[in-house]
């Protein structure tokens, strides 16, 4: 089997941050979103190769995949950003045989061991939603196989959101799919791989459609804090290594070297190693590394790498090695 995960997008929902730090590397529970993804590849038998589509900041993404896996690994590079099915297309000559595609905006709990059982040509893993308007959701027939997939529906036709995760054991097909989609004209400049996936169903293939535990979104501020807290209270949690005259209120992530001097820190904190904060209250909100916070209340923030705040309040975006000193 081989793994394709896209990661070329620039993440323009969480700037400054994004500016700097690819959307994937940003940091929950004291762990970069894709490093989630990637200990789930680790945990598959047969994975031969892992295709990355870089594009944003590719460097770093690059140097950081080439660190956390030790499975054979090829990067492409996306230079046109021209949709999800442009995207796959890049790995077309490194395909041959069944892929397993995992975009990484998102943190999923799936099994994914049924795979090396599947007889279907694939399987496409959703999460019921109520704001079912919001997403693509994705019909099924009464057996539990892919029929269509509806963007934003105005009707409850389903509530089967599609989270971006799939395995298709017939990759010839996908492909097929794929190069009929790209022949069409594009939606806005993109052109959509659950295109090519109702080409593999109109052409006879028969798609499982599996609903994940639990769905993560990460691709914007609040959502990002939200699945801080969730990764959070699944146990990914480290104490505060110096604490004087502070409370801390669980649960919270502090990294090495992290420092607390007379202040309130909790609930819903993750903080990066060497980070000083002195005379401050914080709560539901993700600190970078090497920050300094002095006497400010922040609740709902993303601080990033040595930033220094001072006398600041309420919910703020903060950018690498900014400084904000308010009166």
């Amino acid at each position: 089997m081989k793994v394709i995960i896209p990661l070329a997008g620039k993440g323009t929902r969480l700037r400054p941050h994004t500016h700097v730090t690819p959307k994937p590397m940003l940091k929950v529970a004291g762990k970069p979103v894709m490093q989630y993804v990637l200990d789930d590849v680790k945990k598959l038998r047969g994975v031969e190769q892992v295709i990355y589509i870089t594009g944003h900041l590719k460097e770093k993404v690059e140097a950081y995949a080439a660190s956390a896996m030790d499975l054979p690994s090829v990067f492409i590079e996306q230079k046109v950003q021209d949709g999800t099915a442009g995207a796959v297309a890049l790995a077309r000559s490194h395909v041959d045989q069944p892929v397993l595609i995992m975009f990484v905006d998102t943190i999923f709990d799936a099994d994914l061991s049924i795979i090396e059982s599947t007889d279907a040509d694939g399987i496409i893993w959703t999460k019921e939603v109520e704001d079912y308007q919001r997403f693509g959701v994705v019909v099924t027939d009464d057996a539990g196989y892919m029929t269509k997939i509806v963007e934003k529906p105005s009707t409850p036709i389903s509530k089967r959101a599609n989270i971006g995760l799939y395995y298709i054991k017939n990759w010839k097909l996908l492909y097929e799919g794929i190069e009929a989609v790209l022949t069409r004209p594009a939606n806005k400049g993109e052109w959509y791989l659950t295109d090519a996936f109702q080409y593999m169903i109109d052409h006879g293939a028969k798609l499982r459609v599996v609903d994940v535990a639990g769905w993560y979104d990460a691709g914007k501020l609040d959502t990002l804090l939200e699945t801080n807290l969730a990764m959070l209270q699944r146990g990914h949690v480290r104490p505060v290594e110096n604490v004087d005259n502070s409370t801390i209120i669980e649960p919270v992530y502090a990294e090495a070297g992290v420092t607390v001097r007379d202040s309130i820190i909790g609930p819903n904190v993750s903080i990066g190693a060497g980070t000083v904060i002195e005379g401050s209250t914080l709560s539901h909100s993700i600190v970078g590394t090497k920050v300094k916070i002095m006497t400010s209340t922040l609740t709902q923030s993303l601080i990033g790498d040595e930033a220094v705040l001072e006398n600041v309040r309420g919910h703020v975006t903060v950018g690498d090695q900014a400084e904000v000193h308010a009166s």
